[in-house]
């Protein structure tokens, strides 16, 4: 486990409610597109990122964290593990309070570096199974 429960209920209840997904396409058959479908019916604000910057589930797309011109509470990453450590590290730039790697999305030494940078870090873990077993916000 990358993370206890308490930093999931910190992150997911706690942090801020404006989540940038990474990898957030239209595709309605990809894994994110459902994931941002849960946070947004649990009161979150789901920012699109993706190279097409297109809008997703009523929400402007940027193309990369660096061209959101709004604070981001919480960058959820759905890249490939190969991939993932520089959108943490974009992430930190970017002033986000947390990064939130999916199910199989694991580095280690993203994973040390984004927490040692100060903020929350989850890994290989999904948000969207998450929020409903640790209860609503209180």
């Amino acid at each position: 486990m990358y993370a206890d429960d308490e930093t999931v209920r910190r992150i997911l209840q706690d942090t801020g409610d404006t989540w940038a997904v990474v990898g957030l396409s239209g595709n309605r058959t990809r894994a994110a597109y459902g994931v941002a479908e849960v946070l947004k019916r649990f009161g979150k604000r789901v920012v699109p990122v993706h190279p097409k910057a297109e809008p997703v589930h009523g929400e402007q797309g940027y193309a990369s964290l660096a061209d959101i011109p709004f604070p981001v509470d919480v960058v959820d990453v759905f890249v490939n593990s190969e991939l993932a450590g520089g959108v943490a590290d974009e992430a930190v730039a970017a002033g986000a309070k947390a990064v939130w790697f999916q199910l199989g999305v694991i580095d280690e030494e993203a994973y040390e570096r984004t927490r040692e940078a100060g903020l929350a870090m989850v890994m290989d873990r999904c948000p969207a199974i998450e929020i409903p077993r640790l209860g609503p916000r209180r």
